[in-house]
């Protein structure tokens, strides 16, 4: 089967997600392992633009960005070190209402030697948290599992769970991966628990990972009107 460069990279997410090791995954997936190492290391050089399809071309020429906003790209990731490519373009987005993708990010930062480590690593999670919850409604995770159907394409299943309980609270079946979809799960969750309704001193904790859509400023003002507060999960993290 031939995967287009978004669904190699959704694959990426996925595997780097899966609670399963990357054997079972990628069998699970019916990819074979030198496939996949093979995707990774084009994405972890090339960015998303990597994984298309290699066509020779002599004449074929990337398009660059104005140098103004490279500059201004650079400067962002040198008074921000601490920020991925991915969130380097969700903030130049936001603060400059002017569009770039990750993988302009990432190419323009490995240009200038600025990457430090690979933009996804493989690793695994350790058992427990460090600081356990210890009632309901303490903390919610939410994250979004993947569904390739044959003939019809992507799914994205967004889903809420209490972490101390384990317990699904809200789910729902999307076709994108945006913070209105977290959003509007959210919303399920607290109709669900009449969080919406009564007047509480804390509510939940939100926990995720750093997918475009939890690391929006969308889901950011949302999460502000409703009193929550964030956190994002680092490597060696349990999700």
């Amino acid at each position: 089967m031939r995967y287009s460069a978004s669904e190699k990279f959704e694959i990426i997410r996925l595997v780097e997600q899966s609670s399963l090791s990357v054997q079972q995954t990628l069998t699970r997936l019916g990819l074979r392992r030198s496939t996949f190492y093979g995707w990774l290391k084009r994405y972890q050089e090339g960015g998303i633009d990597g994984l298309g399809d290699r066509k020779p071309s002599r004449q074929w020429v990337r398009n660059k960005l104005p140098e103004d906003q490279q500059a201004a790209i650079i400067k962002l990731a040198l008074d921000k070190p601490e920020l991925s490519p991915r969130e380097l373009a969700v903030t130049y987005t936001d603060e400059q209402f002017s569009f770039v993708s990750e993988s302009t990010v990432y190419r323009l930062l490995k240009a200038h030697d600025l990457i430090t480590s690979p933009a996804y690593i493989l690793m695994q999670a350790r058992d427990k948290f460090q600081h356990p919850t210890t009632r309901i409604n303490e903390m919610w995770q939410t994250d979004f599992t993947y569904f390739k159907i044959t003939g019809w394409g992507w799914y994205y299943l967004s889903t809420v769970l209490d972490d101390f309980s384990r317990f699904i609270i809200a789910w729902r079946l999307c076709t994108t991966m945006s913070a209105r979809d977290v959003s509007d799960t959210l919303d399920d969750a607290l109709r669900f628990t009449r969080l919406d309704q009564v007047k509480v001193k804390h509510k939940p904790r939100l926990l995720s990972d750093n997918g475009p859509s939890y690391i929006s400023s969308e889901l950011a003002h949302y999460l502000e009107d409703q009193n929550m507060t964030h956190t994002r999960g680092k490597p060696y993290h349990p999700q």
